[in-house]
């Protein structure tokens, strides 16, 4: 038992240690992450009723910097250097992650306030990202509507039907559902798989480029630390006015990295996605120092 847990609160540092070890081979199963990703939601999904859905002002406001801030920072940065401005805009648009919920339990916020917001985000995303995602795009020589579709065809699904799924099971097959939610730890171990394998491709990327362009790379990294600290910042700040600072700092900040990454693989450029693999980093920091100062005003 002792093992398994060491396991599994070291399983960040571990995943990323061995995607970055085994990148010639863990590359190869990159083909599993929107697979993965669609699995974790489905089990996310499972544990939410439509029920539970309370939409407050201050999802609102947190959804339109999530969206247009999103198309703001790109603007900002384009002139700079358009992959950098594709990094920052893929680390704000993308949702929650699904472990939110359950760092704002640890810190004391509102859990429900945040699965609401995951809820309505994810969705919100699904609908938002190909239409977005075509204006930021690598790919100027295909034409606006084919590259809708073609994104819309592939993102839309991972984001939408494990939440149409989840709630199907949840009413038409109980039993499957209740099966479910007793395996749901099997989540974690999913987003320790996907989240190795999404490093090794960014790992394999990076080492195979025949002219490294070191200086995007580590800006990349660093606007990625500045916006995860604006992120929380920011949804703090807008959770104080609504008292509740915590479930909207983890709702603005802690983002579904794994899918960020992935969408930046697949739809932009491919080195963009060194600014959401830095941010899983960036994140956890943040994710930790606050715990460690919940533990010592409690203690």
């Amino acid at each position: 038992m002792n093992v398994l847990r060491f396991i599994k609160n070291q399983a960040l540092p571990l995943a990323m240690i061995t995607g970055v070890v085994a990148y010639r081979w863990i590359s190869y199963l990159s083909f599993l992450t929107p697979y993965l990703i669609f699995t974790m939601l489905l089990f996310t999904f499972c544990k939410l009723s439509p029920r539970a859905v309370s939409i407050r002002p201050a999802h609102l406001w947190l959804l339109l910097i999530q969206l247009a801030g999103s198309m703001l920072v790109y603007g900002i940065f384009v002139f700079y250097h358009p992959v950098v401005a594709q990094g920052a805009f893929i680390c704000v648009l993308v949702p929650t992650a699904t472990a939110a919920a359950v760092i704002t339990g640890l810190l004391g916020g509102n859990v429900g306030f945040l699965t609401s917001y995951l809820l309505l985000c994810n969705m919100a995303v699904a609908i938002a990202a190909p239409l977005l995602l075509p204006l930021v795009s690598s790919s100027a020589d295909i034409p606006f509507m084919e590259s809708l579709f073609r994104i819309c065809r592939r993102v839309a699904p991972i984001l939408l039907l494990p939440l149409l799924l989840a709630w199907f099971i949840r009413y038409a097959l109980p039993k499957v559902n209740a099966k479910l939610l007793s395996i749901h730890n099997l989540s974690f171990y999913l987003w320790v798989i996907a989240l190795t394998v999404v490093t090794g491709k960014t790992v394999g990327f990076l080492v195979e480029q025949e002219n490294p362009d070191y200086q995007t790379e580590i800006t990349l990294a660093l606007v990625s630390l500045a916006i995860c600290v604006c992120q929380f910042l920011l949804g703090r700040r807008i959770g104080r006015h609504y008292g509740d600072a915590i479930s909207c700092g983890q709702g603005l900040g802690q983002k579904n990295t794994i899918l960020a990454i992935w969408i930046a693989q697949t739809y932009l450029h491919p080195i963009s996605s060194v600014a959401p693999a830095a941010y899983v980093l960036w994140q956890n920091i943040i994710n930790s120092w606050q715990l460690w100062r919940k533990r010592r005003n409690n203690s």
